[in-house]
This record gives C-alpha cells, sequence and structure tokens, in this order.
C-alpha cells in the first residue's frame, strides 16, 4: 500500500521553503494522539500525519510533496483540498514588517492538527483566534519544548521541575508569534563550553533575547484552494470560492451611467417633448 512507504520519507529531510515561507503551525492545538486524522479517508489520514510531523518552515507545495510522497501533484492536491475542507489547513497571505519599517505580503500555508471550523479561521485571520473549549493538556506546548530540549542540546538537559518553572517565559514567546524552531534556536546557538547551570543559561536567554510585541495583529488574507483567488475568509467556506464550489455568483448592479451619458438622454427627452408640443399646436 502506498501508506506503508511513507517510512522512507522522513520528514527531517523534507526540504525547507525559502525564509519566511512554508508551513506555519497555527496555535492553540490540542496535544497530538493517535486518532487525530481518524476522520479522514486513509490517503489524506497518512498525508496529514505526514505534514503534521514537519517542522514550521518546510515547503508544503504540491509539487515539493510529489519528490516525498508516493503520489502524483494531482492525487496530492485533491487530497491536500480534502484537508483543508476538514479545516487541517488553509493558504493564504500575510503582512510581514521589517525591522527598517518596510513591509511585504508572504504566501503562507497554515497547518492545524486539531481541526478547526470556518468561524475559528475567520477570527485567525484577524488576528483573534479563540482559544480551544476542550480541557488542555497537563502539559503545555512550552512545557513539553524544553523537556525534550536535551534531546537538541545535552548539556541543557532540565529537570521536571525547571521545565514547569520556565514554561512560562516560552510561552511569552509563543504569544509573540515566535516557533518552536525560534526558541530552540534561541537556546541552543552558541553555547558556551561548559554549561555550568542549564536551567540559569535558559532563563537568561529566555528573557534577554524574548521578541518584542506585535505592533498589532498581522494582516492576513486567505486564498481559494483551487483557484487561489483571494477573498475574505467568510466568503472561502472550507477554503474554497463560491465559484469552485459550484454555485452562481450573486447577480451584479448595472453599472453607474457616466455624466455625459446622462446629460445627452435628457437632452433627446427634452427634444422629444418639444417636438410633441410642437405637433399638438398645430393639430
Amino acid at each position: 500500500m502506498a501508506e506503508a512507504n511513507f517510512s522512507a520519507a522522513s520528514p527531517s529531510a523534507h526540504p525547507t521553503a525559502g525564509p519566511g515561507y512554508g508551513k506555519r503551525t497555527a496555535p492553540d492545538q490540542l496535544r497530538a494522539t493517535n486518532h487525530d486524522f481518524a476522520h479522514l479517508p486513509p490517503r489524506e489520514a497518512a498525508i496529514a500525519a505526514y505534514l503534521d510531523r514537519l517542522p514550521d518552515g518546510t515547503d508544503i507545495s504540491v509539487k515539493t510533496l510529489a519528490k516525498q510522497l508516493p503520489y502524483g501533484q494531482c492525487a496530492l492536491g485533491t487530497a491536500l483540498n480534502r484537508i483543508q475542507q476538514a479545516g487541517h489547513l488553509r493558504r493564504g497571505r500575510e503582512c510581514i514588517t521589517a525591522d527598517d519599517g518596510s513591509s511585504r505580503w508572504i504566501t503562507r500555508s497554515w497547518w492545524s492538527r486539531t481541526a478547526r471550523d470556518d468561524d475559528w479561521w475567520t477570527a485567525f485571520t484577524r488576528g483573534d483566534a479563540p482559544r480551544p473549549e476542550a480541557t488542555r493538556p497537563t502539559r503545555s506546548r512550552a512545557h513539553i519544548l524544553l523537556a525534550a530540549l536535551g534531546r537538541t542540546a545535552p548539556v541543557l538537559s532540565l529537570s521536571e521541575a525547571d521545565c514547569a518553572t520556565l514554561a512560562p517565559l516560552v510561552t511569552d514567546w509563543f504569544e509573540r508569534g515566535a516557533s518552536e524552531d525560534d526558541v530552540l534556536r534561541a537556546l541552543t546557538a552558541g553555547l558556551p563550553a561548559p554549561v555550568h547551570h542549564a536551567a540559569a543559561l535558559v532563563r537568561r536567554r529566555l528573557t534577554s533575547k524574548l521578541p518584542l510585541p506585535p505592533a498589532r495583529p498581522p494582516l492576513r488574507v486567505l486564498e481559494c484552494a483551487n483557484c487561489g483567488a483571494p477573498g475574505r475568509p467568510e466568503s472561502l467556506p472550507g477554503g474554497r470560492c463560491s465559484a469552485c464550489r459550484g454555485e452562481r455568483a450573486p447577480a451584479q448592479p448595472p453599472a453607474p451611467l457616466s455624466a455625459p451619458t446622462v446629460h445627452d438622454h435628457a437632452a433627446q427627452i427634452r427634444a422629444a417633448m418639444s417636438r410633441r408640443r410642437q405637433e399638438r399646436a398645430h393639430a
């Protein structure tokens, strides 16, 4: 079966996108389980599980996925659309402001292991996505990152108590838009030798390198998964526009007449009325 070949596709070897592009994990997801994608067909569930394991910044375009997975571009395009309709994926653009004050639009592929409905994605696009109502996991996203830190840098192995104490500092990073990779780079780059006190070093770096808070919620625009047309989130239920859903577009009101055309019509009416008065006078 095709799904059995996924063992040959290693997420660690998956190509990365250009800086700022690629996969971007949506916030406030529930803890991973073995049943996250059980509601999807087998092929889509296998692809979704693979995408979920990829780190932020990887290239999840159809063309790149076709080189990594045992499916062609057409099959992958169909599968990604179904995954998107199930609420795990949205594609669009986000306005990024650089340090010099300039801004540019970046193509984004937002991923959510936790399936989201259209209302959630609409709120996310505005920058105020609601938190899930389900019970939060005992160990937070920040705690899990710290507990696994020793796998990346053994000299930074932390105790359970250290993780619990430092987790709120990592949460501050996430609330300012940082990804897990951003936090890991800040904590592990250029480590001194030796590290005398791992918890103290982690605390110092989390505090001194904390990113500045965003000035305002990011500007985001979603795009239709089929044709790429941009639109308001409420006009793209399931990530598709009305035309791609096969719905007839609402009738457009007639364009207003230009001023010269209005004047010309008025002159013609006045001339016709004048002729009728003359005809009645000579009758």
